[in-house]
């Protein structure tokens, strides 16, 4: 096997990554509540730079930048699920 067909370290350890957080389950309304808290609802990056109310440009959301965007968006999604569906909790705290 050639070194190019061999994956790097790197992405190796990002699959792993990826992979843990994929099948990470919520099962502690504490550990739910802490995850919706940290993972922000809405990417904070995206940005309109403007200059007497005229857009000199726009900085394009950075979140898609991450290579784990999409996993820490569905552990945000199951943890708001589980305090809603399981906990019964108003989730809307969470949602702004």
């Amino acid at each position: 096997m050639s070194a190019l067909n061999q994956p790097s370290s790197e992405s190796s350890a990002l699959n792993l990554i990826r992979h843990w957080l994929d099948n990470l389950e919520v099962h502690n309304p504490k550990v739910a509540r802490l995850f919706c808290i940290i993972i922000p609802a809405q990417c904070p990056f995206e940005r309109n730079v403007t200059l007497f109310n005229h857009v000199i440009f726009h900085i394009p959301p950075l979140c898609h930048v991450n290579p784990l965007y999409e996993q820490l968006v569905g552990l945000r999604f199951r943890s708001l699920s589980y305090l809603a569906d399981i906990c019964g909790e108003d989730i809307t705290p969470y949602c702004r």
